[in-house]
């Protein structure tokens, strides 16, 4: 970013000083005497040491502010480097930096002073401690003479966007159910493996396809033969996101549209280190909606989106009722065994409806709800569901919400829906919580985000 110069204002104080200094000026000329002339001269003078003193400020003040990275994630520390100049010979006996920066839990504002033809440095860290886009700057630089008479004030406009990703924890119980393996997610007798790697060739058995026959190695032995595949089909992955703000619980870094977040960042970056090909959508202000892509671009793309997302008022069954039209298109975006992880709170029956137009498709879901009561007392939650049922839901505000959770686990299960019930305590780890106490007493990991050159903010 260039940098910006500074508008400097300077700005009287108070008129009581000059308006006394003219009321000195005109009782010496109606009547002289030596006290209005000694008063005069005194107060006069002491004016235009301070005019003088705050213009050179004015000329030779100058701050610089740099920031180290551009991008950071949930627990990373981050570092600013400023540094004050004055070039003039008075001192600044005062000077207030002042930060507007929108970085949560971070305040770079300081008050110092600096002497004539002298600098000095100071760092400022954070850690990042919450996702989303904040800016650092821009900064306001204030000072004046020493009799407080004139104030300085240096605007720099300069500011620096700095997007906060989310936290990567691991979730060693959850195992997205892959498309195409038996046994696994919701099995179909007549599935085509699809994109499986063949470890070797045997002799054909009566029960074999004849899809998989080797053709040449059949030609050569002069008998029948098949591929030997490892049995781990390559599935696309597709994270699906309820964002619909009538369903959430709780509040700050203890809601759900928060944990929903985390385990969709976490199973994206499993997924493509993994050399998965992961895909994000989601309702938020706006649809979200990347198709499944592999490599190190599509996790910066997928955690960037999950970083900015917010809630939205589209419910879940909505937008999979969109995969649904997007499945039966036939398209490059959701078809046939794909693995698709559906990451909500919503205990109500619609959704799990709207469900299975995909199921019957070939589409292999992994269902991971939240708690709801883990997250927040009933009283709440009923009140969601309450906006909800007004909605047209199908929740019951009379109905428990471990109730409702309960029929929506026995409804996936009769469906064949490999499903998990996320709790609070599931994603209550350190690198969820930077720079906290955690309940066993373990701090959180901070960690310093990849360095490149310091860049100039003001």
């Amino acid at each position: 970013m260039m940098k910006q110069a500074p508008k400097p204002q300077l700005q009287l104080q108070s008129w009581f000083l000059p308006a006394l200094v003219g009321l000195l000026l005109v009782l010496q000329l109606v009547a002289p005497y030596r006290g209005w002339r000694i008063l005069l001269v005194g107060l006069g003078g002491a004016w235009l040491v301070s005019y003088l003193w705050a213009r050179s400020l004015t000329r030779g003040l100058r701050l610089t502010r740099e920031m180290r990275f551009g991008w950071a994630q949930v627990g990373d520390r981050i570092v600013e480097r400023f540094t004050l100049v004055n070039d003039g010979r008075p001192s600044a006996p005062w000077v207030e930096v002042v930060d507007h920066s929108t970085l949560p839990d971070y305040q770079a504002s300081r008050g110092t002073s600096v002497s004539g033809r002298h600098s000095i440095k100071w760092h400022r860290e954070a850690i990042c401690t919450r996702r989303g886009l904040f800016t650092l700057g821009p900064t306001t630089v204030r000072t004046g003479d020493p009799f407080g008479l004139y104030t300085v004030t240096l605007h720099y406009p300069a500011s620096l966007p700095l997007i906060v990703l989310p936290p990567i924890v691991p979730l060693p119980t959850v195992e997205v159910a892959p498309g195409g393996r038996v046994g696994a997610g919701r099995p179909r007798a007549n599935a085509l493996e699809r994109s499986v790697s063949a470890t070797g060739v045997r002799e054909y058995l009566p029960d074999d396809s004849l899809r998989w026959i080797h053709w040449r190695t059949s030609a050569h032995r002069d008998s029948l033969f098949v591929r030997l595949f490892d049995g781990t089909p390559a599935s696309d992955w597709w994270i699906l996101l309820d964002m619909d703000r009538y369903v959430q619980v709780g509040t700050g870094p203890d809601a759900t549209e928060e944990h929903a977040v985390i385990l969709a960042a976490s199973l994206a970056d499993r997924g493509l280190r993994s050399g998965q090909a992961v895909g994000l959508a989601a309702y938020s202000e706006q649809l979200v909606w990347l198709p499944p892509r592999e490599g190190e671009g599509q996790r910066w793309e997928v955690l960037r989106s999950l970083a900015l997302v917010s809630l939205g008022s589209r419910p879940l069954a909505e937008l999979l009722a969109g995969m649904r039209h997007c499945c039966g298109t036939g398209g490059p975006t959701l078809g046939q065994y794909t693995s698709l992880v559906i990451i909500t709170p919503a205990v109500d029956t619609a959704w799990v409806e709207a469900l299975v137009p995909l199921l019957r498709r070939g589409v292999i879901p992994t269902v991971l709800l939240l708690d709801p009561v883990s997250f927040a007392c009933p009283e709440p939650f009923d009140s969601a569901q309450d906006k909800q049922s007004r909605r047209g839901g199908t929740g019951d505000p009379s109905t428990s919400s471990g109730h409702r959770l309960s029929v929506t686990q026995a409804l996936l299960v009769d469906l064949g829906v490999t499903h998990y019930v996320i709790t609070h305590d599931l994603l209550d780890q350190p690198e969820a919580r930077p720079g906290q106490q955690r309940h066993r007493g373990r701090p959180a990991s901070v960690r310093q985000p990849r360095e490149t050159g310091w860049e100039v903010l003001s």
